[in-house]
This record gives C-alpha cells, structure tokens and sequence, in this order.
C-alpha cells in the first residue's frame, strides 16, 4: 500500500512513518497542505492521511479541492478538534473516515486496512479510459491505439483531470491550482503544457481528443 502523510507534527509522523514502514508500507510525507495537495495531485495514492490543523492550506481545504477536481482516493483525517461539528465538517468536504488525537496505533492501522479494502473492491480504478485512450494512475503511462506515452508529472495531472472530469470541463484555473497551487507562474505556461500533452496523446492519430473552449477550459471529445 502507498500512503500519503500530510501532518505538521514531525513528531507525530515520525510515530506513523515508523508503525507503518515496519508493516512495509510505502510512505510519502508532507508538513503542509500546500505540498500535500500538489503531492496528491500528481502522485497515485492507495490512501491519504490528512491532518486538520496545518500551516499554507489547512486539512479540509486540502480534501475539498482533490475532492472537486475528481479525486476519489480514501481520506482519512485525523485532528486535535472533537467536536460534534469539527467531525461533521471533516465529512462534508469529502473525507472518507475521522480520527481524533491522541489515537492508538493500532486503532488507526485497522481504519487504513477498512477503508484499503473497500477501495479494492468495486471503487479501484487504477486505469482511467476514455474511447481508445488509457491512463495508468500508478505508473503514469498514457496509452493509446497500441502507443505508450510516458508522461512528466504535470502532463499526467493535466491527463488525469480531463479524464477523471470528463464529459465536463475542466476550467484553466483548475487545472493550475491541481499543479502549482498557490505557486502559479507567471506567463500562460499552460498552454505549452497543453501543447506538449497534445503533441503526444493527440497529434499521431487522426481524430483529436483534447478541446479548447477560449478562456474557460480544456475538455474530452470524441468528434
């Protein structure tokens, strides 16, 4: 299993990292939401474990945004907050289970395996498919009429966003908070990114998928 840890507590990821590692998990680690966001939004997970309170992007925002570009990896929260509403808050942006501190171990290691169980019935998607075109979610190869494409971290998100999203848009500003954040670059580097994606997933094959919209977006089309 391959889990994201967003947490600001070092000390507390050092427990986590150290329970999990032993049971050979693989572990990526984040101390604020910022870099939790980008690392889930480029990155396949099995599971996210997410803290509430954290410096740049705190823990619900962090979830809502995966949540609103399609991202449907099992979150787990955990939090200091044991209120009746901090817990409702924490499922209404789109966690998946709630974890108060200070929690046992083994209490949470049970919670990981539920909510992995469940993702590897009928909800693990690890290819994403539109018409002749495929997405491996874990290895990041794009495939199409027989041609494999590796894909750079951005290209992937971009791929991914269209995919998760489609027949719906995705709009320019969605697309550049899922990579940069709150770290956008000055310049419309979208477009090269869009122009490179194409140049792989598009451009060899006579019918073209990706679609402009003018100032709103990009979207999946078959005709």
């Amino acid at each position: 299993m391959k889990i994201l840890l967003v947490e600001d507590h070092q000390d507390i990821a050092g427990i986590i990292f150290d329970f999990f590692e032993i049971k050979g998990y693989t572990l990526d680690y984040a101390q604020d939401g910022v870099h939790g966001y980008e690392l889930a939004s480029n990155n396949y997970y099995d599971l996210i474990i997410l803290d509430v309170q954290m410096p740049r992007m705190d823990g619900l925002t962090v979830c809502q945004k995966l949540r609103e570009q399609g991202d449907d990896t099992p979150i787990l929260m955990l939090t200091a907050r044991d209120t009746r509403e901090d817990t409702l808050a924490g499922f209404d942006c789109g966690a998946d289970d709630y974890l108060i501190k200070p929690f046992d171990l083994d209490i949470l290691g049970a919670r990981i395996q539920a909510l992995h169980r469940r993702r590897s019935g009928k909800n693990a998607a690890k290819i994403l498919t539109f018409k002749d075109l495929s997405l491996d979610l874990k290895t990041h190869i794009a495939s199409r009429n027989g041609c494999n494409f590796d894909l750079n971290p951005t290209q992937f998100t971009i791929l991914k966003l269209l995919m998760m999203r489609n027949p719906e848009i995705v709009t320019k500003n969605e697309i550049i908070n899922a990579i940069w954040g709150e770290d956008e670059p000055e310049g419309d580097i979208l477009r090269s990114h869009i122009y490179q994606l194409r140049n792989q997933v598009d451009k060899p094959f006579q019918q073209q998928y990706i679609k402009t919209l003018s100032k709103i977006g990009y979207q999946l089309v078959s005709v």
